[in-house]
């Protein structure tokens, strides 16, 4: 599967699954699963907000005339480019939503890497079959290396490091493919490594698709090598780093991916909302996180006094704003994000969340000599002094609760505040 490079010498609000705010990747197709797909989803969505078909376009680059714009992978007997594309007589036993791949080969040192990250669509008895259906991102490392030792990998997606006992071709040799679930359940894949989706600086390119005569748009053309963004670590190159000083790195991938058409909301994932007010100065304040599309995305905020301002974001997607306004009980913040200007044809996307105080719990410790357990724990909301309760065992008094426990101490605590607000710590055991 997927080996090597490629040649080179309406708002649709339902029928779609989300991740929690960290993952790559923040939606696929619940809904569209057709014969002309292959009854896979049609699309994945990242966190940026740029959605990829399923890429079977058979549309040619102009950059390399006769070479497809999709990664269509021939196989004897079961695929045939050079066909139709029909399900399943000649469909691909492998097809990508995305692919990003590079490689590094230094002959003065014997490095040889390949390296490959990929949101793949496949089948579990490998040969193209209804009820078969399965993806899965995937990341691939294969290199040859010249000598034992421990090896850095820093690629777009992550680090990987390797301890080589016995050196040689492909002595690293890692392929980790996520979201392989039961076939027809395309959402595991949403919670591997691959998103945002590289692109390359260079495009996006637009070709004719020649089943329908129209255009069809291009987030990199796989038969050339390019520089590329989207990183979400800002790591938009593969390097190798091994002993005597070795390093070797390229900024260089083919990529492959066709926007989709669909029109999507734009992705927003509040992450907290809280408020604090009182303490030595007696000032009161808001404090907004959310996850979104980087700029040119923008993120505003409706405070719970009918405020509203603008949150500032940096280029992997995190959002933070801050209102003066005094907190009003039982209020909610109100956030729209919109990515339009990025994504022609997203939609903004309106979210509301609880304004809570924050909560925090500064002691929580069970000594086994006299089974005591304690607790400190403070709010933000100091003016208003809410009651704080250890979730399960009783309130807290001036901030503090100690009382005796039956039994084996809990491994964490809880504690939760009347204005919303809660912390979670570990215990730690004293003699």
């Amino acid at each position: 599967m997927h080996n090597a490079l490629p040649k080179l010498a309406l708002p649709l609000l339902l029928g779609l699954t989300l991740v929690p705010a960290k993952a790559g990747l923040h939606a696929v197709d619940q809904t569209t699963f057709t014969e002309a797909n292959g009854f896979f989803a049609a699309w994945y969505q990242d966190t940026h907000g740029r959605a990829l078909d399923l890429c079977l376009s058979k549309a040619l680059s102009t950059r390399v005339p006769g070479s497809f714009m999709c990664n269509l992978l021939p196989t004897p007997g079961v695929f045939d480019e050079t066909r139709p594309i029909v399900f399943p007589g000649n469909f691909p036993d492998e097809a990508f939503w995305f692919t990003g791949d590079a490689a590094i080969t230094d002959p003065a040192t014997g490095v040889d890497l390949i390296y490959v990250s990929a949101l793949e669509a496949a089948f579990s008895g490998d040969a193209p079959a209804a009820g078969d259906q399965i993806s899965f991102a995937r990341i691939r490392i294969r290199v040859t290396v010249p000598a034992a030792g421990t090896y850095t990998v820093t690629h777009p997606y992550g680090v990987e490091v390797f301890d080589v006992d016995a050196p040689g071709t492909r002595a690293i040799n890692l392929t980790r493919d996520i979201g392989i679930g039961a076939p027809g359940d395309f959402t595991g894949a949403l919670k591997g490594d691959i998103g945002p989706f590289l692109r390359s600086l260079n495009g996006p390119y637009v070709e004719t698709d020649p089943a329908t005569g129209l255009p069809a748009t291009f987030i990199g053309d796989p038969n050339i090598l390019e520089e590329v963004t989207g990183s979400p670590f800002g790591t938009n190159f593969v390097r190798l780093e091994g002993p005597n000083g070795l390093r070797a790195e390229t900024r260089l991938f083919a990529i492959s991916g066709k926007l989709s058409q669909v029109q999507l909301p734009t992705p927003l994932i509040v992450e907290r909302a809280t408020y604090s007010r009182g303490g030595a100065n007696g000032v009161a304040q808001q404090d907004y996180f959310t996850q979104a599309p980087p700029a040119p995305a923008t993120v505003t905020w409706t405070d719970t006094a009918g405020i509203s301002g603008a949150m500032q974001g940096n280029a992997n997607g995190a959002w933070y704003g801050q209102s003066a306004s005094s907190p009003t009980g039982s209020g909610s913040v109100s956030f729209i994000a919109d990515n339009a200007a990025a994504v022609p044809g997203s939609t903004a996307t309106t979210q509301s969340a609880p304004l809570v105080d924050l909560v925090t719990i500064s002691r929580a410790e069970y000594s086994l000599g006299t089974g005591q357990l304690t607790v400190d724990a403070s709010s933000s909301d100091e003016s208003g002094q809410p009651v704080l309760t250890l979730e399960g065992l009783g309130t807290l008094v001036a901030g503090h609760l100690q009382l005796p426990l039956n039994g084996i101490p809990p491994a964490t605590v809880h504690v939760l505040s009347a204005n919303g607000g809660s912390d979670t710590e570990e215990v730690r055991i004293l003699p």
